[in-house]
């Protein structure tokens, strides 16, 4: 009889995934005819830019673009990606080893976790963030230390006692700014204190950058900015969310040579790189005019200013955020009594309004709900209405 073991390591390892329940239930609900608001998965609403279409239909129709790419990306995306980092940072990146380009920058967070993990190593992670941030490394074997970083001066106060408190430090620290999921920036000092910390006690610095031109206020930095990073620390970034092209699976790895080229160690035994007509229209996008950009970030920043408001007046007071395209909400406080994912599922039952639960971004995160600024203003009052009647009747 063939085997049919179901307890595998690393699945067993990884709790069950809680935003299937929201989505298994959103199913149901817009089965059943009920118009859903969607405001719970990131994904951009917003047409890709018709320049950057355009570069893919013309690069896809030459002969010979078809075959296999090269997993570190193409000379020209790498050499595209150098001139970003140097226009907006200021950064001076080498494309030959300092820069690897990633299927999104979640693909190269993930294998960067694999490459560069032993079974027992600690991470130091962030709570609330971005699942991958944690789970990753977890995959990879490593044991996850939880920091509380509603904002980044907890984020650094945490790291701060943590590191006095262990007895050995951790083999790598995880920064996320903007943050996915509370809209919260850093500033030049904390990447600053945190590369100190990186060399003082030989840790490796992974940096999620992948907000980096959604803001509504000062342009959020780089942490390359800062003298002495690029020993320490790598930084992913993303064209998903800057010019609307999160299904094309583009992104970047840069920094560190020795975490470069371990990166691309991996990828060599796992992929051959994205479609090259894609990577040419990624170097369309990152080369090409940036008025796209601006009016996306117009955009999510009109869209925030009508949830605060909107939301606000139907009885849900929630927090303006300073980047990214998401607002961390705590509960409603006739609703304070509720976990996050029940207060999800309520929502979308009495309110037609789908949103995460806090609780799938790290224990830290239960009490809020992470709202995506992906529907339009007209919807996201319509949402409000909803809202408004439910909270009201007290459904």
């Amino acid at each position: 009889m063939l085997s049919k073991k179901t307890e595998f390591y690393r699945i067993q390892r990884l709790p069950p995934y809680v935003f299937a329940e929201v989505n298994k239930l959103k199913a149901q609900l817009r089965k059943e005819g009920q118009d859903i608001i969607d405001f719970g998965f990131g994904n951009p609403d917003q047409p890709t830019p018709k320049h950057v279409i355009d570069k893919l239909i013309e690069t896809v129709q030459k002969p010979r673009t078809t075959g296999y790419s090269v997993s570190r990306g193409i000379n020209g995306l790498r050499q595209a990606c150098a001139r970003y980092y140097d226009r907006r940072f200021g950064v001076s990146l080498d494309p030959e080893t300092e820069i690897i380009a990633t299927m999104g920058s979640k693909e190269g967070f993930a294998n960067l976790a694999q490459a560069i993990t032993e079974p027992g190593d600690v991470i130091y992670a962030p709570d609330p963030s971005y699942p991958l941030h944690a789970y990753g490394f977890v995959i990879a074997g490593a044991k996850i230390q939880p920091i509380p970083a509603i904002t980044a001066d907890e984020y650094l106060a945490g790291v701060k006692d943590a590191l006095a408190k262990a007895t050995k430090p951790p083999m790598a620290i995880v920064v996320c700014f903007p943050s996915n999921p509370t809209g919260h920036t850093a500033e030049i000092s904390f990447y600053e204190e945190i590369v100190r910390i990186a060399h003082e006690h030989n840790i490796i610095i992974l940096s999620d950058l992948a907000y980096s031109e959604i803001y509504f206020g000062e342009k959020p930095p780089s942490i390359f900015e800062v003298g002495g990073a690029k020993d320490v620390a790598v930084e992913t970034t993303s064209l998903s969310k800057t010019y609307s092209m999160a299904g094309w699976r583009m992104g970047f790895a840069v920094g560190a040579p020795h975490l470069i080229a371990a990166l691309a160690r991996v990828k060599s035994y796992l992929d051959y790189g994205a479609f090259t007509p894609i990577q040419v229209a990624a170097c369309a996008a990152l080369d090409g005019p940036q008025d796209c950009v601006v009016a996306a970030r117009e955009t999510y920043k009109n869209r925030r200013d009508v949830m605060v408001e909107s939301f606000g007046r139907a009885g849900w007071d929630i927090p303006s955020p300073d980047a990214s395209m998401f607002v961390w909400a705590p509960l409603p406080e006739s609703k304070a009594h509720m976990s996050s994912l029940e207060f999800a599922k309520e929502l979308m039952i009495h309110a037609g309004a789908a949103v995460s639960p806090g609780v799938g971004f790290g224990s830290n995160g239960e009490g809020y709900v992470r709202v995506a600024l992906v529907e339009n203003e007209q919807r996201i009052r319509q949402a409000a209405r909803n809202i408004r009647a439910y909270l009201e009747t007290g459904d």
